[in-house]
């Protein structure tokens, strides 16, 4: 293991509660670096995510973990690149979580002149956008696609080098965790739904193959759409069958319209979901119909190694917003593109990605360094229950 590089770190997260208010804010939309210092550089890292539409607040959310981020590190004031003091701007895209944006999106990160990507939220827009910034030579690590092809089938670059990297467990490591938990839990039959994106059939597909290998039988596969707004008769076929569970793999918002219908149609199966689902938008929009829901997330924001101080910073520059699950692997993820720009003592994209696989240092959600595909060497996942209208985490389990 080499020595983080990234010293002032922990730091930034502490002068973020005394230092970081409105006015250091930088402005999310435009990417301007306000007034430069003499001989000062503006240097442009970009966001991408899902700004508007039903999961809009997730979206904001990671973009807001990159402006603290980036908040932070022009706190300290003592970024210097290639003998340069840098000042750091943030570029914010909007891909309404839709595939076909995303490569439009991504060009248009690209001609805005942006040395690293953070993004995209979904893996069905990670996937599509990944060979525009491939083709530009840069780097672009997602805080929360999972689907395993996001890196596994990524596009290189003219010069050979990885370009795909997220901050974010797999759902190779995600979906066992979901499937373990009801086979110890009784799980002989197990109905399995998706949304059909690449997201929700991914992890839908990798719990199904868990379960089956493991004995358990999947007496229904089915796939509806991330626009669904009636499965009862999906969930009629389903009732019949009896499962001990139904796996959804999907967001939050069609989830808890498929969690009343589970209710009101007096399935008494029990429903199991991604880390797309375990959030509390899903709580509250599915009401009383998500008491006893089962599904996994990242370490909680309070276990992680500087998840209280992350939090607190938060807080402090988003008043009346809280972190969600994401945000801070959008805060490392930016400390990453700036670490490797540190390694490579340069700005150029080419050379911050080729110092990409050298990152290694202790971020918020803790070790931070990858594998050869662009995956993090180290992570955790966690289960959750809804329990009283809260999510109640009770179960870590690190890889």
């Amino acid at each position: 293991m080499t020595t983080p590089t990234c010293k002032w770190m922990p730091l930034a997260l502490v002068l973020a509660l005394a230092a970081c208010n409105q006015n250091s804010q930088v402005t999310a939309a435009d990417g301007g670096c306000g007034t430069l210092a003499e001989g000062e550089i503006c240097v442009k890292i970009g966001s991408a995510g899902p700004l508007t539409g039903g999961i809009a607040e997730s979206g904001l959310d990671t973009q807001r973990g990159v402006q603290l981020a980036i908040n932070d590190i022009n706190a300290q004031g003592n970024l210097m690149i290639g003998g340069k003091k840098v000042k750091l701007a943030l570029v914010s895209e909007d891909d309404a979580a839709d595939p076909k944006q995303g490569p439009v999106v991504a060009q248009k990160l690209v001609d805005s002149a942006v040395v690293g990507v953070v993004g995209h939220f979904n893996s069905g827009v990670s996937i599509p956008a990944n060979k525009v910034y491939a083709e530009a030579g840069m780097v672009q690590i997602a805080p929360a696609s999972t689907n395993p092809d996001y890196t596994l089938k990524s596009v290189k670059t003219a010069g050979g080098l990885v370009s795909a990297y997220r901050t974010i467990l797999t759902d190779s490591r995600q979906a066992p965790v979901l499937a373990q938990y009801m086979l110890k839990n009784g799980g002989k039959t197990v109905a399995v739904l998706d949304d059909a994106t690449q997201y929700g059939k991914g992890i839908a597909d990798e719990v199904a193959k868990t379960l089956q290998q493991a004995g358990a039988n999947v007496v229904h596969r089915d796939s509806a759409t991330d626009k669904t707004t009636d499965f009862k008769a999906i969930l009629t076929t389903i009732k019949a069958k009896n499962p001990d569970y139904v796996f959804w793999g999907g967001m939050d918002d069609t989830a808890a319209i498929l969690a009343k219908q589970l209710k009101e149609l007096g399935l008494k199966s029990q429903l199991v979901s991604d880390d797309g689902v375990c959030s509390e938008r899903f709580v509250q929009l599915a009401g009383a119909a998500a008491e006893g829901t089962v599904c996994s997330q990242p370490v909680p924001l309070e276990k992680m190694p500087k998840g209280t101080q992350f939090k607190a910073a938060y807080e402090k520059t988003f008043p009346g917003k809280q972190a969600l699950t994401f945000s801070p692997f959008a805060y490392d993820a930016t400390f990453a593109i700036v670490e490797a720009m540190k390694l490579a003592d340069s700005v150029k994209r080419e050379d911050i990605t080729k110092a990409m696989p050298k990152v290694n240092f202790e971020g918020v959600i803790g070790n931070i360094a990858f594998d050869e595909n662009g995956d993090m060497k180290k992570g955790a996942s966690s289960l959750f229950k809804v329990q009283e209208g809260k999510l109640v985490n009770f179960e870590v389990i690190n890889f």
